[in-house]
């Protein structure tokens, strides 16, 4: 019986280690990747691509490499705990060259289509029709892994801002952030709290007039650095903790974590405390906000209700001048 054939879409971290699962499995595997490279959303580029996710120059995992690492492949003793995406890229290329993956990937390739062939019930086969340099060519496959990701198409719900069309400054998405240089003495509001709200409101304060960031719900916010120095995830991922919160209700073992996090800094207090209970929705991870804040370079402000020409007036009845508007609205799943 010849070897079942295997369509990968993506080779990012995913389609990566699918490719290897594949080999391993004695399957023969094609990876069809429409950029030119390897990676997905850790290869930096200094211009967003159309159809690939974006990250900006000082991304840094928010996942221990102890944690992250694929099972078959430690990451080497002298990287960082937290890598820079340059290092995980440089982790990437060491694994894809280690299992020869490289010559299962046919880059510059779209898939432009997958579909059931009439004969699917008795075979299970796919068609996959994909485009390389303007020429579309169909295969057969026994299977289909999609590993496209899901930090590609941006979501902008520009709707639910009213007045945001007479704002007379200018707005982008995070996704087409790269760096603080053109913030320079602005004044500036990031809309939405998550990783990359956070990240890029930090990185701002350090250059602009002023940061304001905005939140609709609050969110708790873990760091990276634990107890004693070392990783986050790595002191708290333990069989004896894992022991814990399957005996405690999961209530009591949010109490617990809250109570860890607000020992760090007071939630509430910083305008941050979410109604969510902490194990409830993911959290978001800094280790420079609370610093940032008190400092008065950040400051927190609830959601916005509208925008005018020149300036934001938030639920609360405040309003502050404002030059431009990041939104951090995180991206639409498809």
């Amino acid at each position: 019986m010849a070897a079942r054939r295997v369509a990968i879409i993506g080779a990012g971290a995913s389609g990566l280690c699918a490719l290897k699962c594949c080999l391993d499995e004695g399957l023969v595997p094609t990876c069809f990747e429409r950029s030119r490279d390897i990676g997905g959303l850790w290869r930096f580029e200094e211009h967003p691509e159309e159809g690939r996710a974006s990250i900006y120059p000082s991304v840094i995992i928010n996942t221990s490499k102890e944690m992250m690492c694929f099972s078959d492949f430690p990451i080497p003793e002298d990287f960082p705990n937290y890598m820079h995406n340059s290092k995980i890229m440089e982790y990437f290329r060491m694994y894809a060259r280690r299992f020869d993956l490289l010559r299962h990937i046919r880059f510059r390739t779209s898939v432009c289509r997958v579909a059931k062939r009439p004969d699917f019930a008795a075979t299970g086969q796919w068609e996959v029709v994909t485009e390389s340099e303007g020429k579309q060519e169909a295969a057969v496959f026994d299977a289909v892994l999609v590993c496209t990701g899901h930090h590609t198409k941006a979501h902008l719900p520009l709707s639910t801002f009213p007045g945001l069309e007479k704002f007379e400054g200018w707005y982008l998405h995070s996704r087409d952030y790269k760096s603080p240089q053109s913030f320079s003495g602005k004044r500036v509001i990031v809309v939405g709290t998550g990783n990359s709200g956070i990240d890029i409101a930090v990185e701002l304060s350090h250059v602009a007039k002023q940061v304001f960031l905005s939140t609709k719900r609050g969110t708790w916010v873990l760091h990276r650095v634990a107890d004693s120095g070392y990783p986050f995830d790595l002191s708290y991922i333990s069989r004896f903790i894992q022991l814990l919160q399957n005996l405690l209700p999961h209530n009591t073992s949010s109490f617990l974590l809250e109570r860890k996090l607000n020992a760090r800094f007071n939630h509430a207090l910083y305008g941050l405390q979410p109604q969510h209970r902490v194990l409830h929705q993911h959290p978001t991870i800094n280790d420079d906000l609370p610093n940032r804040i008190i400092s008065g370079r950040v400051r927190v402000k609830p959601n916005v209700q509208e925008f005018t020409e020149t300036s934001a007036i938030f639920e609360d009845g405040t309003r502050e001048d404002i030059d431009v508007v990041v939104f951090a609205t995180g991206y639409s799943f498809s």
